[in-house]
């Protein structure tokens, strides 16, 4: 997946249809150029697991917008034409299930979806569920993720099918900004180099230059997704511009 040169990418995290669907797309918008090198569109999900209360609530409120799968498709779509960097979907296998494995992964790459982060979909399941199957036969990178948990087999498998990059999250438990980066996240980081050679992303908790700025040399993408929702909430979207200028390295 290409981007931009610079010491460290962003990737960015939007919630589809928070606050509005208009306002989704001009943030990804707003995002791209104020130089962000991938971003995550999550499609809302009514229990979504891996996020902590501000992205919850951005789902929900997304839902009682009446924001749909097929409004996401149609918003990516859009967007894949408007600007250059890679575009991911963000969501929870339950909304793959439903659609249609086949026909989702076939829909998302039409729409200029570069890939998927579906993070309650194991390894353990590919036999019986072939999601790394269908995301290969439709040209998507099916994106992995670790965590500080990950054994050392599991960091082994994941390395097996490793493609695009690996989401490692610098903390157990939900998404969410947070003061301080976990103080054992570079030996983590270590380990999972070790064994990961695809650009290695790390995200939950990443909110400021100083979390950013601590990533150079043990990371390769910079996650920012809770933080930007409650920018959003506080201040609008005209005030994510300049927030992503001042997390740029």
């Amino acid at each position: 997946m290409k981007s931009n040169k610079q010491k460290i990418k962003l990737m960015t995290h939007v919630v589809a249809g928070y606050p509005s669907l208009k306002a989704t797309e001009t943030l990804v918008l707003d995002m791209a150029k104020a130089g962000v090198d991938f971003i995550e569109i999550q499609i809302p999900f009514s229990d979504p697991l891996a996020d902590g209360p501000t992205i919850m609530e951005a789902n929900d409120l997304a839902l009682k917008n009446g924001t749909t799968v097929q409004d996401c498709f149609a918003l990516m779509k859009k967007l894949s034409t408007q600007v250059k960097i890679p575009l991911l979907f963000m969501s929870y296998y339950n909304i793959l299930f439903n659609y249609g494995l086949k026909k989702f992964c076939q829909k998302a790459h039409a729409c200029g979806a570069q890939g998927l982060i579906i993070p309650d979909i194991p390894l353990d399941e590919e036999s019986s569920e072939h999601f790394i199957a269908n995301c290969e036969k439709y040209h998507l990178n099916h994106i992995r993720l670790l965590s500080p948990s990950s054994t050392e087999k599991r960091i082994k498998l994941n390395a097996q099918v490793q493609n695009g990059f690996v989401y490692c999250t610098s903390r157990v438990g939900t998404t969410g900004a947070k003061n301080q980066i976990a103080p054992d996240l570079k030996n983590y980081l270590k380990k999972i180099r070790r064994y990961i050679s695809v650009p290695i992303a790390v995200g939950f908790g990443i909110s400021k230059p100083e979390h950013v700025q601590a990533l150079i040399g043990h990371a390769d993408i910079a996650v920012i997704g809770s933080a930007i929702i409650e920018k959003i909430k506080k201040n609008g979207i005209n005030s994510v511009q300049r927030f992503i200028k001042e997390l740029a390295c």
